[in-house]
């Protein structure tokens, strides 16, 4: 007996690439014997080529997708993210926006990507999650997860916040700020690299801490050991209540006296890979770095001019 195939395809539906690339990738998916899978807010998608397609959540579950495949941006892939948590299947990025950092492949290498998935041929990597509780006291009021990062900003763009951090229940510091990035390695390249924190390679298991504008003498990023909790208390002397956004998508209003708890998630994100090459790579193609300088001879380490 054969057991049918489903991919999950989501896009970016402002975008008219987007929804070329998905008229695209439907029809190879059709032709090739897949089930089609659309998100219940992107049921347009089905109109795109003649062919059934299934509903998340009405005809499958997230458990029955094999793998999901994101046509757009970095945005794109976190809703496909969103989408797909607490299943196993990893996420295929094909980027159509500016930088898609997440993503695996150009809108250039679409049929090569899609013959690959249909081939399963790709690897899986795996990025690790985070846990984002929001506590009133000893009462949990809001939990979800995040892939990139949990901000905590001020909700008035006038008044700054103040907040004490701490790391594993240790308190480190108070200091008045615009906000707080609680950030995992793949969000490191997102808005904690905007905010001035570090990159942080992939490979590398650690939690990061940024602080945002902060008036402090010691407010400088932090990395921290992967099973660390932060905490940042929303100070009762705040002039401003503050925002949690978690990946941009899912978020809450914090209130003075009230306390954002970060940690690992059991439940890391899958991602499907194409290339095998070091992140070093990536990095230079996404963000156009300047390389040209750069000489190396086999076996004398390489030199600088």
């Amino acid at each position: 007996m054969t057991t049918t195939r489903n991919m999950l395809v989501v896009a970016h539906l402002q975008r008219e690439d987007a929804t070329d690339a998905a008229k695209r990738v439907i029809a190879s998916l059709h032709n090739a014997g897949i089930g089609v899978v659309i998100a219940p807010d992107q049921q347009g998608l089905a109109s795109l080529v003649p062919g059934d397609t299934l509903v998340l959540g009405t005809d499958v579950d997230a458990t029955d997708i094999e793998l999901g495949i994101s046509l757009g941006g970095d945005g794109t892939l976190l809703f496909a993210a969103e989408l797909l948590r607490g299943s196993t299947a990893p996420l295929f990025g094909v980027n159509l926006g500016h930088v898609g950092f997440l993503a695996e492949s150009e809108r250039d290498d679409l049929d090569h990507a899609v013959s690959r998935a249909l081939g399963r041929d790709y690897e899986v990597e795996e990025r690790m999650a985070i846990d984002v509780v929001v506590k009133s006291g000893n009462e949990e009021i809001f939990r979800t997860w995040a892939l990139n990062e949990a901000a905590i900003e001020k909700a008035s763009p006038k008044k700054m916040i103040e907040v004490a951090v701490a790391v594993d229940d240790e308190p480190l510091s108070t200091f008045g700020c615009d906000g707080v990035v609680l950030a995992t390695p793949t969000g490191s390249t997102a808005y904690s690299f905007s905010a001035g924190g570090p990159i942080v390679w992939p490979g590398v298991e650690a939690l990061l801490m940024v602080p945002l504008a902060a008036h402090a003498l010691f407010a400088r990023p932090l990395v921290t050991a992967p099973d660390s909790l932060l905490s940042v208390l929303l100070l009762g002397r705040s002039a401003s209540s503050a925002m949690l956004s978690c990946d941009g998508r899912r978020g809450v209003a914090v209130e003075p006296g009230m306390r954002i708890e970060v940690s690992r998630s059991a439940e890391p994100v899958q991602l499907a890979r194409l290339h095998k090459g070091p992140f070093t790579n990536r990095l230079v193609r996404k963000f156009h770095l300047p390389v040209e300088g750069w000489r190396q001879s086999p076996g004398d380490g390489g030199s600088l001019p």
